[in-house]
């Protein structure tokens, strides 16, 4: 038997794939992309939840937008104090975080608002929204109470209790996404150290606030005069904290009629 021809086929098909392999190296050698390490530094200093809290794709588009300077290191609403700080020392930078929590900006439950009719539809805010009427309740800027915030929240921080959503502030990890869901901008992030918010999105006269539910801010005011920091004004008939001042004094809730600043 000829081995001849076998052995030359060996050596060609060897060859060709010892070239083949060479040509490879060089090419993966010179024709790659180089990877910035502050970035990988900064992707690793992120918790990896992925959740799009931050407004990037994901926390690999968040770690290139920091290394760009184009976010801070607090630009990760989910990874707070420890995460920022951590990126704070890879960018070279000090950095002053504010833990945020959701916070439902709503007090009519069951026992202090009226329903126009009731709703059967699809259980969700969205669709009950573009039902005629706006949804089932008789305050249209009321919250509708059928979850779509809390299907949307992973850290199971979102409740529906007595028809409206409330929200664990220890279990919240800031990430906002509820806040974005929620079809009638219920949901604001609030400074977790602050203890007073104003739960009521009304803008309507304290008439017609009255006509609908008995816990909505009226507009009265009395928030207003009595803040001894001036951190809280009445705007479109409804009362707005600024966190940046305010002290958790409690006075503004004390003089509140309708207690709606919880």
């Amino acid at each position: 038997m000829d081995y001849t021809g076998i052995l030359k086929a060996c050596l060609l098909v060897g060859g060709t794939g010892l070239l083949i392999g060479v040509l490879l190296g060089l090419a993966g050698k010179f024709l790659s992309v180089k990877i910035d390490e502050k970035i990988e530094k900064i992707r690793e200093a992120l918790p990896g939840n992925n959740c799009g809290g931050c407004g990037y794709p994901g926390c690999d588009g968040l770690a290139e937008a920091i290394a760009k300077g184009e976010v801070g290191a607090d630009g990760c609403p989910v990874g707070g104090v420890a995460s920022a700080t951590a990126i704070g020392k890879i960018m070279g930078t000090s950095v002053e975080v504010v833990r945020k929590v959701a916070f439902i900006k709503c007090n009519g439950d069951c026992n202090s608002t009226k329903e126009k009719y009731k709703y059967s539809g699809n259980i969700s805010c969205r669709d009950a929204l573009a039902v005629p009427g706006g949804g089932p309740k008789s305050c249209e800027y009321g919250c509708l109470g059928l979850g779509t915030c809390a299907s949307v929240c992973d850290s199971d921080a979102i409740q529906i209790v007595d028809g409206i959503a409330v929200v664990d502030r220890e279990k919240c990890i800031g990430c906002g996404i509820c806040s974005r869901v929620c079809p009638k901008q219920l949901i604001e992030m609030v400074p977790y150290d602050n203890d007073y918010n104003v739960a009521c999105n009304s803008k309507d006269k304290g008439k017609d606030v009255r006509a609908v539910c008995s816990a909505g801010c009226i507009g009265c005011k009395m928030c207003e005069k009595d803040c001894p920091t001036y951190a809280i004004a009445v705007e479109d008939n409804l009362a707005h904290i600024d966190y940046s001042i305010c002290v958790s004094c409690g006075v503004c809730a004390d003089k509140c009629p309708m207690k709606v600043i919880k």
